[in-house]
């Protein structure tokens, strides 16, 4: 859009350029200093032109594809982890009263800062039922409110709930992770089979993980050291099966992914902080890829280099 703008920004400036090109009898007047600016504007075109083709040459190229989604994700955990009061309680919500979808779609984003600011405002307290990304039909179980709400407080509650069907990583960091696993499946395919890219998506996803692991698996929002929101984060064993399954399936037969996805549970299990929950969620993880590796690995040589890489 930049360089689009770059060109018709000068193309038109010259088109005004020569159309205050007057004849003064039989000779023309020539405005120097408007024709020496167009002249500059072209060469700017030019030059973001060269710029846009090597630019897009190397966008397209997997290895700064799969970077830009770390980039995004590892920004968006960071963000969301500085912000993490999930240790805070929460009021228990049994008893409050449940407020459904009004339609159906997948939420991709939901403005934390402006139900923060309405729930001061009214004092009230809310908790949000689902994952963000997740698909809800109409009439789903979408909040629950400590304070019956009338029509017009439900739709202000309501407009803070973005509909889309585009994934923006910026919004949502689970997208990143699925965008990256899908990226090491697809070289894993057979028309491809390219381990090499499916290795590096996982050392990606080691990082990112290890990010995750310091993050809880619900956030509160506070007012004056007071919960008044509650948002719900898919937990990390289920996120983490999600994510390994389908390396596990397709990637099976290869040891080099095998061996990949067993280094990244041993680094993740000494990272620092990690709960007994999340160590076992690992633990159980190495298990089921040592049983689909010994289902798609026929040399017992492999698997028994593979047995010996697992830490205890």
């Amino acid at each position: 859009q930049v360089i689009l703008g770059a060109f018709l920004s000068s193309i038109i400036y010259n088109i005004i350029t020569i159309i205050g090109i007057e004849p003064s009898g039989k000779d023309y007047q020539i405005p120097g200093f408007s024709v020496l600016i167009g002249i500059i504007t072209a060469l700017i075109a030019l030059a973001a032109f060269v710029y846009f083709i090597h630019s897009i040459s190397t966008s397209i190229q997997i290895n700064n594809i799969l970077n830009n989604i770390y980039q995004n994700s590892k920004s968006q955990l960071e963000t969301e982890i500085e912000h993490d009061n999930g240790k805070k309680e929460f009021p228990d919500s049994k008893n409050w009263k449940t407020y459904n979808s009004i339609q159906s779609g997948t939420i991709q984003n939901i403005s934390s800062t402006s139900l923060k600011s309405y729930c001061a405002d009214n004092d009230i307290q809310l908790e949000v039922l689902f994952h963000k990304g997740e698909y809800l039909i109409m009439d789903s179980p979408l909040f629950k409110c400590n304070k019956d709400l009338d029509k017009e407080e439900i739709d202000e509650i309501l407009k803070n709930f973005l509909y889309q069907e585009s994934e923006i990583v910026k919004d949502n960091y689970v997208l990143g992770f699925k965008q990256i696993t899908e990226i090491g499946i697809k070289a894993m395919s057979p028309g491809i089979n390219d381990p090499g890219t499916a290795i590096n998506t996982i050392n990606f996803l080691t990082d990112l993980f290890a990010i995750r692991l310091k993050k809880s698996d619900h956030s509160i929002i506070m007012n004056d050291n007071k919960p008044i929101l509650k948002l719900s984060i898919i937990p990390f064993d289920h996120f983490m099966h999600n994510i390994v399954a389908p390396y596990r399936n397709y990637c099976s037969h290869d040891f080099t992914v095998m061996m990949s996805l067993i280094q990244m549970m041993n680094r993740l299990k000494k990272c620092k902080n990690l709960s007994n929950n999340n160590k076992a969620t690992l633990d159980h993880q190495l298990k089921l890829m040592m049983h689909d590796a010994e289902n798609g690995i026929k040399n017992p040589a492999d698997l028994k280099i593979l047995k010996s890489t697992i830490d205890s």
